[in-house]
């Protein structure tokens, strides 16, 4: 049987993009007990998935918003009427891409590398002196090259995936409690149980040193999202607040602009054969974002809308994920704050009142 030069190099590439779709193996995934059952399937949009629902007078910030899934849950979330304070490394890209959307958005610049720009970013969030009721932890890294690096120290997707998210929460947590039911939405991967070591989090080995590779990497910062979302549902359990984390399907977005063009291309072969759409890749998160069947749903895991459970992983691990909040805060512990429930008397409808001060 003869195969054309283009077709192999085509098979051959998205052979070794494999690892970057975590699209091998067999998992046992069982829909999540007590936690209401969409309609909605991997083929349903973000558009269809929000069909309804008026978020006017709401505000979401979504992080990593300049293009994919990103930029389409920040078009969609404006769409239904919130106010998106989009995000990005880039403060120009953050302004074309908020350019492009119907509604009211506003752009800001995010480093998640450098924690000193996270602060800047919750703090001019925080100036806005208004609760916030959606946030979409959506941005991502994927390095090229299966070269370790570190940042101060820190394995470079750890720090970037997982530690940058940290510090953003824990600076706006507080005007999440005065929404009126304020929502986090961790854009996680399926790598997290398909891609992340065997063992879970290496906390005597964080930066992967013996056996490092970029899929090993990335999975394991993943997997760090799915615990944390997962810890701070717990900790949040009995306020409005809910955390959930999820995967959004195999998408050809700009996650692997680090890998070099044969994997590029092998991904792009990848997503075109089993992928999503980019307007389906946005549906989970914008569905979880706003469902008014998830009202009281905290602490899950979500893939192709709806809430799943997958047996012998680690993201359901309460141990881990309890040590893992305990780890990220003594790394992450200058740029933290301390926080205590808001005295609502010097709040009205959600705002401070007049004369009592900024934020």
């Amino acid at each position: 049987m003869m195969m054309d030069r283009r077709r192999f190099i085509g098979l051959s590439a998205a052979l070794a993009a494999a690892p970057l779709a975590t699209s091998c193996g067999g998992y046992d995934k069982i829909p999540a007990q007590d936690v209401p059952r969409s309609d909605f399937d991997e083929d349903s949009t973000a558009e269809a998935v929000t069909e309804g629902i008026d978020l006017t007078g709401k505000i979401a910030v979504v992080t990593g918003c300049t293009s994919g899934i990103g930029f389409e849950t920040m078009r969609v979330l404006a769409l239904r009427g919130a106010w998106v304070i989009g995000t990005s490394r880039s403060l120009e890209r953050a302004r074309d891409a908020c350019r492009q959307v119907r509604g009211k958005t506003t752009p800001l610049q995010l480093e998640l590398a450098d924690f000193d720009s996270v602060v800047r970013c919750a703090e001019t969030i925080r100036a806005l002196n208004s609760p916030v009721d959606i946030l979409v932890l959506n941005a991502g890294y994927w390095g090229g090259g299966n070269d370790r690096e570190l940042i101060d120290g820190v394995e470079k997707h750890f720090r970037i995936n997982h530690l940058g998210h940290f510090v953003l929460v824990n600076r706006l947590l507080d005007r999440l409690f005065f929404a009126w039911q304020g929502r986090i939405v961790v854009v996680a991967s399926r790598a997290a149980y398909r891609a992340a070591p065997d063992s879970g989090i290496r906390f005597d080995d964080l930066t992967l040193e013996p056996d490092y590779s970029d899929s090993l990497a990335y999975g394991h910062s993943k997997l760090a999202n799915v615990l944390f979302s997962l810890e701070l549902g717990k900790l949040l359990r009995g306020t409005r607040i809910t955390s959930n984390a999820l995967h959004p399907g195999l998408i050809n977005t700009e996650i692997d602009r680090n890998v070099n063009r044969l994997l590029q291309f092998g991904f792009g072969v990848l997503a075109a054969l089993r992928g999503k759409s980019v307007e389906a890749g946005a549906a989970t998160s914008c569905f979880v974002a706003t469902s008014p069947l998830l009202g009281s749903t905290s602490g899950r895991y979500f893939e192709d809308c709806n809430a799943i459970e997958v047996r012998e992983s680690h993201l359901q691990d309460m141990a881990m994920a309890d040590r893992l909040w305990v780890v990220s805060e003594e790394m992450t512990r200058d740029y933290l704050v301390k926080h205590e429930r808001p005295d609502w008397n010097e709040f009205e409808n959600g705002l401070r009142k007049t004369g009592k001060g900024g934020a």
